[in-house]
């Protein structure tokens, strides 16, 4: 038995997370593979969620998918569709294998069974459980509930030709007869997941690799239906920078993390996109781009590891490469998810100047506002101790003297460091000299973008009132 080849059906992928906690960072970068593979194809990504588990399942968390999906920009086609919603169905498939003789009852109970593997591990024989009801005649069959099994072949081998793993061949005798219906009617996962997919037209399964013991024993119930396989490509793990599987130690394991520490979006899915998937060196590409580039002979076999290091690197990359509009809109969405009170239009009015001056150099919304601080601080400007020491007594006088003819100077870039140079050359000093205080004056710390580009933002009335203030308060420093 082996799964079908490619084919030029429009391409149907989908996104099938249970809703037991958070959107975890591997989920979402399964998504993401899922979403781009569709999307540059002009094909549909669907969104399944697997709630069979009722009692691990809750609303909560399928609304937390909903939003790390959203956030991430991940948009589906149509409903979500609850696969509880659908057990109906996968009754009546359970059935329909049964009628059609690839499946029978099995009266077996679970004291059965495992009477059965405690003998087989005593004798050193293979636990893998062979009903007795198999080829039992149905004129046997006591009056007693049932478990409905598919009959997988008992020699031969199966072959998954995966997209990403290559040839992976099982023999089919190391396959058992999987449970379709359990004894109180209801559907297991194994089969629910085929069902959906078929009915859902799904014509590629890209799903992490933890699936790929799964899908020969999936594969019997499409055999046994007489469906099309889906074309499969499992996708190695992500694990920590350690290369260990990942857990709370490594760090951030839900996507809403990421949107918390004021990562943006289009950062991550690019990081995402590149973690475990390549196309030649390239590291950072916009959305549009990894729609057209992404493929399945891109992904690599082995697990990819979480680096944020690289993380911060592709971040600072988007941050600069980002629109005035679209960097606000990620401010806001940072703001909400980091439960932060939401930015006042005011704030946003004196932000806007300075974003071309920090964009370039911030890795973080929050690194942002830290680096548009001096556009967002008010007067009097507080002074951290090393910006304190710039202003001196002769710093003051420096001041004080630059002040009338910056009341007179052109309020443009060039003009406002010429005006700045002659003074210095005046006094015999470099421009330094007088950079050091102005930036004291202007934004309280040692550390800011140029002086003339933030006396262009804070405007004319800002700057001098900035500097009156600090000649003002006189020397910092004897």
């Amino acid at each position: 038995m082996v799964n079908a080849p490619e084919t030029d059906a429009p391409v149907v992928t989908r996104f099938a997370p249970s809703p037991t906690g958070f959107l975890h960072i591997g989920g979402a970068r399964t998504a993401l593979f899922n979403w781009l593979y569709a999307r540059g194809r002009g094909g549909k990504f669907l969104l399944r969620i697997e709630d069979t588990d009722r009692a691990r399942s809750s609303d909560d968390a399928t609304q937390a998918i909903f939003a790390g999906l959203r956030w991430l920009g991940l948009d589906w086609d149509g409903d979500a569709v609850s696969q509880a919603s659908r057990a109906a169905r996968h009754v009546e498939v359970a059935h329909a294998m049964l009628a059609s003789g690839a499946a029978y009852k099995c009266f077996s109970t679970q004291e059965d069974i495992e009477a059965f593997r405690e003998t087989a591990r005593a004798e050193g024989r293979s636990t893998l459980f062979r009903s007795p009801w198999r080829d039992a005649d149905p004129a046997t069959h006591p009056d007693a509930p049932y478990a409905i099994r598919v009959k997988a072949p008992l020699d031969g081998k199966t072959v998954i030709a995966d997209r990403v793993q290559g040839d992976v061949v099982i023999a089919n005798d190391q396959l058992d007869d999987m449970i379709c219906l359990r004894s109180d009617g209801s559907p297991t996962y194994m089969l629910a997941v085929v069902v959906d997919d078929h009915d859902m037209r799904i014509t590629h399964v890209i799903r992490g690799d933890d699936h790929l013991n799964n899908t020969a024993r999936q594969m019997l119930v499409y055999a046994a239906m007489g469906w099309d396989v889906p074309i499969y490509a499992h996708i190695p793990l992500i694990h920590g920078e350690d290369g260990k599987k990942l857990s709370k130690r490594h760090g951030a394991l839900g996507i809403e993390e990421y949107a918390a520490m004021g990562y943006p979006a289009a950062a991550v899915r690019n990081y995402l996109t590149r973690l475990g998937w390549s196309h030649g060196d390239d590291e950072v590409f916009t959305t549009e781009q990894a729609k057209d580039w992404f493929d399945l002979k891109g992904i690599g076999k082995s697990p990819a590891r979480l680096d944020f290091k690289k993380l911060d690197h592709i971040s600072g990359q988007h941050m600069g490469m980002l629109d005035d509009d679209t960097l606000i809109a990620g401010l806001r969405a940072w703001q909400s998810a980091a439960r932060l009170p939401e930015m006042d239009q005011a704030t946003e009015d004196a932000l806007r100047p300075a974003l071309p001056l920090v964009k370039s150099s911030a890795k973080t919304f929050p690194e942002l506002l830290e680096k548009a601080h001096f556009a967002l601080a008010t007067r009097p400007i507080a002074l951290e101790p090393k910006a304190a020491k710039q202003l001196g007594p002769a710093s003051i006088g420096i001041l004080s003297e630059l002040t009338p003819h910056l009341q007179t100077a052109s309020w443009d870039r060039d003009t406002l460091e010429a005006t700045a140079s002659k003074l210095a050359e005046s006094h015999g000093v470099g421009l330094g000299k007088i950079a050091g205080p102005l930036r004291a004056a202007l934004a309280g710390r040692t550390a800011s973008p140029s002086v003339f580009d933030m006396m262009i933002v804070v405007g004319r009335d800002e700057t001098l009132a900035r500097i009156g203030d600090a000649v003002r308060t006189g020397p910092q420093t004897s």
